[in-house]
């Protein structure tokens, strides 16, 4: 009877229940594997949504686990450059610790991972960043690049000024030797105003 009455105990909650049932959470825990900490702390990835009191009522409805204190972090990710050179932030990435009074000894890692198939994740991963990679690497490349051909209007002035280089009028640097200045704004006028002489 006594062995019957102190189960009972150990499935009540030790915090004050809400009215809010869930039946079918619609978040996503990651159970983070942490062998730098002691057997009763656990870390976890959770949603910037996720609240302390959250945690340590799913934790002990779902696995009947009493948590005792839980400290949360928000990490902020780092600047990527996407494509045409924007820059952005991620997403933030919120993970909680959370003390148990029960130890958790996380089981070995398996020797072989024939049966996850852990290569083919492995080099999907792979594929992934360096498709990632190269794409950030040729939109940075394609916005500093300059079109093939042309100058900058700096070295173009020097060269004028050095008297390396004179200066001509557009028609002339085109080919169209002959025409002055006045006879080339009346040709443009007249084919625009659709006359199509020349006077």
């Amino acid at each position: 009877m006594a062995t019957k009455t102190a189960s009972n105990l150990a499935l009540r909650p030790h915090f004050p229940k809400g009215r809010k049932e869930i039946y079918l959470p619609s978040f996503v825990l990651t159970f983070l594997r942490t062998p730098f900490l002691p057997a009763t702390y656990a870390k976890f990835q959770v949603p910037l949504s996720f609240s302390k009191l959250d945690i340590r009522d799913y934790l002990f409805h779902a696995y009947n686990v009493r948590v005792l204190r839980v400290r949360s972090f928000v990490e902020q990710q780092k600047m990527v450059t996407g494509q045409r050179n924007q820059k952005s932030r991620p997403k933030a990435i919120k993970r909680m610790t959370v003390e148990m009074d029960k130890p958790f000894v996380w089981p070995e890692e398996p020797e072989e991972w024939d049966d996850w198939d852990k290569k083919t994740h492995d080099a999907a991963n792979e594929h992934s960043d360096t498709a990632n990679y190269k794409s950030t690497v040729s939109a940075t490349t394609m916005a500093s690049k300059k079109p093939a051909g042309r100058e900058s209007i700096a070295k173009q002035a020097k060269r004028l000024l050095e008297g390396k280089e004179k200066w001509k009028p557009t028609w002339e640097a085109l080919g169209k030797e002959g025409e002055t200045d006045d006879h080339h704004r009346q040709k443009v006028w007249s084919q625009e105003s659709g006359r199509g002489g020349e006077s």
